[in-house]
C-alpha cells in the first residue's frame, strides 16, 4: 500500500519560512520523481516543485529563488523549504511520487500552509 504523509504546514507570518516533508512508503523511492504541487481556494493544482530520481530540481517561477526541494532516498523522504513566504503561497501542499517508466502517479492527502498577518 503506498502512502505519502506530508507535515510541516501551518501558519506563518509574510516573510516567514516553513519546511515541509513528505515520508513516502510503499513505493521503491529512488525511482520517482517526487513533487510538491499546491491548490489555493478557488483554483486549479499547481506544480511547485520536483526532484527527479536522476537528481535534477525543477520550480515554478513564482518560487524560484524562495524555495528548495530536496530529497533524503535512505530515508524515503522529500523535503521543500519555503522562505520569504507570501500571503499568495498560501494553499494546501500536496506530495507526489511520480515513476514515468511503469505509469504509476500517487498523491498525498496534502498539508496546509497559511501566509497571513
Amino acid at each position: 500500500q503506498v502512502q505519502l504523509v506530508e507535515s510541516g504546514g501551518g501558519l506563518v507570518q509574510p516573510g516567514g519560512s516553513l519546511r515541509l516533508s513528505c515520508a513516502a512508503s510503499g513505493i521503491i523511492f529512488s525511482f520517482n520523481d517526487m513533487g510538491w504541487y499546491r491548490q489555493a481556494p478557488g483554483k486549479e493544482r499547481d506544480f511547485v516543485a520536483d526532484a527527479t530520481s536522476y537528481g535534477t530540481t525543477n520550480y515554478a517561477d513564482s518560487v524560484k529563488g524562495r524555495f528548495t526541494i530536496s530529497r533524503d532516498n535512505a530515508r524515503n523522504t522529500v523535503y521543500l523549504q519555503m522562505n520569504s513566504l507570501k500571503p499568495e503561497d498560501t494553499a494546501i501542499y500536496y506530495c507526489n511520487a511520480k515513476r514515468r517508466s511503469i505509469g504509476t502517479n500517487y498523491w498525498g492527502k496534502g498539508t496546509l500552509v497559511t501566509v497571513s498577518s
